[in-house]
Order: structure tokens, then C-alpha cells, then sequence
């Protein structure tokens, strides 16, 4: 008969030792760690392209003036929604149009904002058409 081999159960085995970083000298050369108070990520959609680049200059002109960072705007891709209609209600399955409707995207993050950045963005008149989602 053969034998099995029966694995013996570790009892007090020793914890795993956890490495921690070394504290820096103090005359070493470290990179300062910039400090990011608050991210508003906005962003912009409109079915004119026209319309949103117009939307997205006063936004980061707005920011700029109040004393934040814009970044962007960053150009997503476009949504393009296509539909087949017959022509005809009843006959001619063959005689159809066909539409698109494109929706244009951008993205403008905003860093290091303050109160006056927010209530600038509140109090913002855009053109109609432009759709904003603004995320804190």
C-alpha cells in the first residue's frame, strides 16, 4: 500500500515583516509636493461644433480670470446617432432616408478653484444648445 505524505500544520509561524520607507535626510534634495485644493471637471456637449468651441473660450476665459487653472479643453469623441425611416408608410421597403444627428463633446477641468471660480461658473450665460455637466 502506499503511503501518503501528510504536510505538516505550521503552528507559530512568523508574521511577515512589513518594509517601511526610509525617513529622508534632512540636507537631501526632495521634490516639493504640489497641493491640489479642489477639481471641477466640466463637461460640454452640443450638437453645433461651433457652438461648443465659442462655450468653451468664455468658460476658460472666465476661470482664468477669476485666478484658477483651466485644462482642456479636451476634444471627446463625437456621438453620432443614426436612423433609417421608410419613405413610404406602406410600400417600397426599398425607398428610405437615412438621418444622423452628431453630438459634439468637450472636457475642461478646472484646478486649484476657489469660491470666486464657482460663483463665476454659476452666474455664466452660454449659448443656447450647449449642455454643461459640472462635477466637483
Amino acid at each position: 500500500m502506499p503511503t501518503a505524505k501528510i504536510k505538516p500544520e505550521l503552528k507559530d509561524s512568523p508574521e511577515p515583516k512589513v518594509k517601511t520607507e526610509p525617513k529622508a535626510k534632512p540636507d537631501s534634495k526632495a521634490k516639493p509636493v504640489v497641493e491640489v485644493k479642489q477639481r471641477i471637471r466640466i463637461k460640454i456637449r452640443a450638437y453645433d461644433h461651433k457652438l461648443i468651441d465659442s462655450a468653451c473660450t468664455t468658460i476658460i476665459k472666465t476661470v482664468e480670470r477669476s485666478g484658477a487653472d483651466a485644462v482642456g479643453p479636451i476634444p471627446l469623441p463625437t456621438e453620432i446617432r443614426r436612423y433609417t425611416v421608410n419613405r413610404a408608410t406602406f410600400i417600397d421597403k426599398t425607398s428610405r432616408d437615412q438621418y444622423e444627428m452628431r453630438v459634439h463633446k468637450r472636457l475642461v477641468d478646472i484646478v486649484n478653484s476657489n469660491e470666486r471660480t464657482i460663483d463665476a461658473l454659476m452666474s455664466l450665460n452660454l449659448p443656447a444648445g450647449v449642455d454643461l455637466e459640472i462635477k466637483m
